[in-house]
């Protein structure tokens, strides 16, 4: 029987993932004054996309689970939020200025058809602001993750684990995909272990997770072991 309790938890959650740092990392990157049009794959409840609209700028937004969906268009009516995938996004070529995905890439099998549907509809010069996990450090977070909370063994928690994330990438796997679909990509130095992050260790880990982190502090780690990629891939002309 699956553990409710952290299921609840993550679905009550404002937004999937880690909400404060991927606001820091927009920040970082600096948009620019709006309006800009954006779409977000991968919108959830909508509570990034509401923070954009609420800019200025003209959002649109793409989910996949129908319930979210639902909750983002009855909490935020102003948005254009509508079910659909990140490997078939449901607008013409040069829609954009901006695409967005906060923990996407790694759920979509076919990568490339992924990377092809965003430069598709992406205007020249346009930016695709992405993260997700790091390969190398998200796969036995994610075993630990499905055993916890699936009540699975080892093996059967790795092999729902690989489902769920399907696409991981290390760094140079995500610089070369993005580079060979021609974006010029930059990694950002975000920090991530804040409330949120803890919490989720003390979850998962136990009492022992936010002691650890006093000791191994991922944030210090170099790039292409960070625990998630923050990256910006600027399509070339």
């Amino acid at each position: 029987m699956a553990n409710t309790e952290l299921i609840d938890a993550e679905l009550k959650q404002v937004a999937w993932g880690n909400y404060e740092t991927n606001l820091q990392f927009l920040d970082m990157v600096s948009l620019g004054p709006a309006p800009l049009r954006i779409l977000e794959i991968g919108c959830g409840k909508g509570a990034i996309l509401s923070r954009l609209n609420a800019a200025g700028h003209r959002c649109n937004g793409i989910d996949i689970d129908r319930d979210a969906v639902r909750q983002c268009c009855a909490a935020h009516p102003e948005l254009a939020v509508e079910v659909g995938s990140g490997d078939s996004i449901p607008f013409p070529p040069a829609s954009f200025d901006v695409v967005l995905s906060f923990d996407v890439l790694e759920h979509i099998r076919d990568s490339d058809r992924h990377i092809a549907e965003v430069k598709r509809v992406l205007r020249p010069g346009g930016r695709y602001l992405l993260q997700t996990p790091n390969k190398w450090t998200n796969i036995p977070f994610e075993i630990l993750r499905h055993m916890k909370k699936m009540h699975l063994g080892p093996v059967a928690a790795y092999r729902s684990a690989l489902e769920d994330h399907c696409a991981l990438h290390n760094y140079w796997q995500l610089r070369r995909r993005l580079e060979s679909s021609g974006f010029e990509i930059t990694f950002f130095d975000v920090p991530v272990v804040n409330d949120y992050f803890k919490q989720k260790m003390r979850n998962y880990v136990g009492p022992l997770g936010p002691a650890l982190l006093a000791v191994v502090n991922p944030d210090k780690f170099p790039k292409y072991l960070r625990t998630n990629f923050y990256a910006r891939a600027l399509l070339r002309h």
